[in-house]
């Protein structure tokens, strides 16, 4: 994934150059119109050539213009290690393409924590936990359900299981590692707000992996070519459906 970012600014920085040179020197706003070719051609190939996450595109556009920006105000050079530092550790393994930190709202905890208490669960594992907006109040409201939290991202890991800490849930496990490699068949709820790129993906390991008579929630994006057993729209800002699936 991070092969075809690279690539696909260069492709658009090629296209800047090529609008560059064919805009006359004594134009107004010459590098500003490269840079617009620049960085909607980036987006472009990245897109619809590579067949990046939609979440790609916003990046490509804005990448080179920051950087033009960035070179012309007096910013101290170790801000950018920094900077970058940071990030990574943030939203470790987008670039590879796994989903970036998305928060939930507090309508989709409630409604997590509500589908759980319905069915009398046992055990409920959070795949990309985030910072445990739902896998702590979760843990917190229903203390008899073992809760298990997947976040590789080091700094949301971190922060999810300092939250878990802070609040007393001792019912909550925080896993430092790729959901991928959770075992659902344990569980009896299993919760995920992620992509629509991930859900044909984690729609065959939810198949394979979880029981008969168990549940399978998604926030925001449905499972291809399942039909869920119910379907909540949310009353949040984002009117989130969550879709509720029976194994």
């Amino acid at each position: 994934m991070f092969a075809r970012a690279v690539l696909a600014q260069g492709v658009g920085m090629a296209l800047g150059a090529v609008a560059l040179a064919l805009t006359p020197p004594e134009r107004p706003g010459r590098l500003g119109v490269a840079l617009a070719v620049a960085a909607v051609g980036a987006a472009a190939v990245g897109r619809f050539a590579l067949r990046q996450p939609p979440w790609w595109g916003p990046i490509h556009l804005l990448f080179l213009p920051a950087v033009v920006a960035a070179s012309g105000a007096a910013v101290p050079p170790e801000v950018y290690p920094v900077g970058f530092l940071a990030l990574l550790l943030v939203f470790w393994g987008t670039f590879r393409g796994d989903v970036p930190l998305y928060l939930s709202s507090s309508a989709v905890t409630e409604a997590v924590i509500a589908l759980a208490a319905e069915a009398r669960v046992a055990s409920v594992a959070d795949l990309g936990a985030g910072v445990g907006t739902v896998a702590v109040p979760l843990a917190r409201r229903l203390p008899g359900v073992r809760v298990d939290a997947w976040e590789r991202a080091p700094v949301p890991f971190l922060l999810c299981r300092v939250r878990a800490r802070a609040l007393g849930t001792r019912n909550v496990t925080v896993h430092a590692a790729d959901f991928w490699q959770a075992p659902l068949g344990g569980f009896d709820l299993v919760f995920a707000f992620l992509s629509p790129v991930v859900m044909e993906r984690l729609a065959a390991k939810v198949r394979a992996e979880m029981r008969p008579g168990t549940l399978f929630v998604s926030a925001a994006f449905e499972c291809p070519g399942w039909v869920p057993e119910r379907t909540l729209v949310l009353a949040d800002r984002r009117e989130t459906r969550v879709y509720v699936y029976r194994l």
